[in-house]
């Protein structure tokens, strides 16, 4: 369950700043930010998207069940074959890169980044922003994709090594255990925004109060 936290919110913060501008008489801009790029910006969805794939060598082997190529095909993709195992976990961090390409597009965010006059530090506004960001999500997606695997095929190992259920296998890893750890913790997340907001509100409230006395 740890594992799968930092994987959830492992992030990589990219330092961001924005130059001053001055409109009338106000001056705008000037504060530093930062770009949060996630370990596992892809979530699930690569589980998913392999899942589905990896159903259809055996869904095709069952229409040929007197044919031996295809019945070796259903053992070397069956869920304790080693095979299925390496394919498996191969697709997964295909489609992590895959899902992450279109979900983050680093030339968008340059550009975006560059009309609003922000830029990284010691690094040119523009394409060379471009490809500095495309290079770290590069680096940063690579470990949340070997994690992502090895999260999804440990079950299948762990099903093969002690001989249990995979429903009780799945509690140690799998799709199931990745969207209940993702849940929990955005249901954290809510409570400790929802604290917060009544803190200032009762903060609020003190001062009206106050201040109608001194009235």
């Amino acid at each position: 369950v740890g594992c799968v936290v930092l994987l959830t919110q492992g992030t990589r913060k990219i330092p961001v700043q924005y130059a001053k501008r001055v409109v009338g008489r106000k001056i705008y801009g000037g504060q530093a930010t930062h770009i949060p790029m996630k370990v596992n910006t892809a979530g699930v969805m690569p589980i998913i998207f392999a899942q589905s794939i990896m159903f259809i060598p055996t869904t095709i082997a069952t229409f040929f069940t007197n044919n031996e190529f295809f019945q070796s095909m259903m053992r070397w993709f069956s869920f304790d074959h080693p095979f299925y195992w390496f394919v498996f976990g191969t697709m997964i961090i295909f489609f992590t890169y895959f899902y992450t390409a279109i979900a983050f597009d680093p030339v968008q965010v340059s550009t975006t980044m560059k009309q609003q006059g922000g830029f990284i530090p010691g690094v040119r506004p523009g394409k060379k922003t471009a490809e500095f960001i495309d290079n770290i999500l590069t680096r940063v997606t690579l470990p949340g994709s070997f994690s992502l695997a090895f999260i999804a095929i440990f079950p299948y190992i762990l099903m093969q090594i002690m001989d249990i259920d995979f429903n009780l296998a799945s509690f140690f890893g799998g799709t199931s255990l990745l969207i209940v750890v993702g849940v929990g913790l955005d249901t954290i997340q809510q409570i400790e925004s929802h604290l917060m907001m009544r803190h200032y509100d009762g903060f609020l409230s003190k001062g009206r109060i106050r201040g109608r006395r001194r009235m």
